[in-house]
């Protein structure tokens, strides 16, 4: 039997930086979701179609192939063949990823794939809605959070350590809003599920939120 780790949590809470900790510590293959939905994002942006055209979005959605591939040791993400791993991370293809994430043709594609992997494959998986729906049966259920000030406090410092334009109040702002509109979505809201446990990382460093889900797994 395959071990699946389901880590859920809202936007900026480190979810994909702490499991992309476990997986290399415990040897499970981290499968960013995110990342996923980034590269759907993405085609939607460069075929010029608007976040809130549902039925284009609804048309295209069986052009798009996304998959994810290890390549010493790094993850690449693959839309259609070309390797979009450095140009998914923008704040734009977030915007779009949030938006057009609340449409079911969307979710249940990649839910799909995501799905398969899982069932022959060790991995850790984190999103939105990985132990409510993704992976309901996962071994381990972690809901990790941080205080939205703690949250804008390190994109800000990301942003700022990166030599980009940064505005505090601007990202705590954006990430109330994603924040509202990830849990008040129709489809696969974000919520904690009820055999979930929750994390909150807001005075924790990356090293005790790793030790802490370790120890989880471990027994």
């Amino acid at each position: 039997m395959a071990m699946n780790v389901a880590i859920d949590g809202p936007a900026g809470a480190g979810k994909s930086t702490i499991a992309k900790a476990i997986a290399a510590k415990m040897g499970y293959v981290y499968v960013d979701t995110g990342a996923m939905y980034r590269a759907m994002a993405l085609y939607f942006l460069r075929a010029g179609i608007a976040s809130n055209d549902e039925e284009k979005i609804s048309s295209v959605v069986d052009d798009i192939s996304v998959s994810i591939k290890y390549e010493d040791g790094a993850q690449h993400v693959i839309l259609n063949g070309e390797d979009v791993t450095g140009l998914i991370r923008t704040e734009e293809v977030g915007n779009m990823a949030s938006a057009s994430s609340v449409y079911a043709p969307v979710r249940s594609k990649l839910v799909a794939l995501q799905q398969e992997l899982a069932k022959t494959t060790d991995v850790i998986m984190d999103g939105r809605d990985i132990g409510t729906v993704v992976l309901p049966n996962a071994d381990v259920k972690i809901f990790l959070t941080a205080s939205v000030e703690c949250r804008a406090k390190r994109r800000f410092d990301e942003l700022v350590a990166k030599g980009m334009e940064a505005d505090f109040d601007k990202i705590a702002k954006d990430i109330e809003e994603r924040d509202y509109r990830d849990s008040h979505r129709e489809i696969s809201p974000l919520k904690q599920a009820e055999d979930a446990i929750l994390v909150d990382s807001s005075d924790m460093t990356i090293d005790e939120v790793v030790n802490t889900i370790i120890g989880y797994c471990n027994k």
